[in-house]
């Protein structure tokens, strides 16, 4: 029987990597020839099963293997129950309903199924990131994994480029600092790295952020609405009670990495110093708006209070 495998998944990049493994699987120096279901002839079929002059070893990859026809099927079935076929078969299938004939036919003659199950929650993207980062040779705390997510999205092809470019540029280990500079921008960043900082607290290192983003040509209005944003947050995460990060992300219908941040910020926080600290950002914004004469000024006043009403509980 011929070596036969059938990747069943649409998940991009993992099926690119399965199906790579399995032609590795068939010999160092093998001839790959790919087509598609739909393109797929009986025809075509005879001509790349044929034996070939030097016998090296080939394999045949059917993309799409569910627009195959059903003639069709019924030659590809055949090739693999051919115990003198010189061709491997790697077949990739996207999963759903269409064409699972052809699916069942090829795993009736014992042919390997390899599951691609498509990532779909953040928590998973963010696991993802890990273990790429690390088979690239680093290492990634986990909030820097959330941040990359965050920054990047759901395309898994970005997300692998982007760790593999991270442990070759940073080195083996990789943190938020390093994920907000590669991947949110230096000045674009700032706002968001004024705010966390501030809400955790340090005033020093928010000031001085905020100053070096001044002047470099950050708006001020990206602190104040980052500042916000991060209030809003903790104020949330507070109402939601406890609970494990994935537990409290159901509840209010966001990502855990977010939750999970808000928690470790919930420590230093008090109603009291949260609804001082959010009338302090509401009044620089109204500066922001027309109410005051020097926006920096505004967003720097904020900042301070913000900080020091996260110090009141510490």
């Amino acid at each position: 029987m011929a070596s036969a495998t059938v990747v069943v998944g649409e998940e991009g990049l993992l099926v690119d990597r399965a199906v790579g493994r399995a032609i590795a699987a068939s010999g160092s120096d093998v001839t790959v020839q790919e087509t598609t279901g739909g393109e797929l002839t009986r025809e075509l079929l005879a001509e790349v099963a044929s034996p070939s002059l030097f016998a090296e070893p080939r394999v045949l990859v059917i993309r799409a293997l569910q627009d195959l026809a059903k003639e069709t099927t019924d030659a590809v079935v055949a090739l693999v129950e051919d115990d003198e076929a010189e061709l491997a078969l790697v077949a990739v299938h996207a999963g759903g309903a269409k064409g699972r004939a052809a699916l069942e036919a090829l795993k009736g003659v014992g042919a390997a199924v390899v599951a691609v199950p498509k990532i779909t929650s953040v928590r998973d993207r963010e696991q993802f990131v890990a273990d790429e980062v690390k088979q690239a040779g680093g290492r990634i705390d986990r909030e820097a994994a959330a941040d990359l997510v965050a920054a990047i999205g759901t395309d898994l092809r970005e997300l692998a480029t982007a760790c593999a470019q991270l442990v070759a540029d940073v080195g083996k280990g990789i943190g938020a600092a390093e994920v907000a500079t590669y991947h949110r921008g230096r000045v674009e960043s700032s706002g968001f790295t004024v705010a966390d900082r501030a809400v955790e607290g340090n005033a020093a290192a928010a000031i001085e952020t905020l100053r070096w983003a001044f002047a470099t040509g950050l708006d001020p209005i990206l602190v104040s609405s980052s500042l916000a944003a991060n209030l809003r947050l903790i104020a949330q995460v507070a109402a939601a009670g406890q609970g494990s990060p994935d537990a409290v992300a159901a509840r209010l219908g966001m990502p855990a990495w977010k939750v999970r941040r808000a928690q470790d910020w919930l420590r230093r926080w008090r109603p009291d110093a949260l609804a001082r600290a959010v009338r302090a950002v509401a009044i620089a914004d109204a500066d922001l708006k027309g109410a005051g004469d020097d926006a920096a000024y505004a967003v720097e006043r904020a900042v301070l209070i913000v900080a020091e009403a996260a110090n009141s509980a510490a």
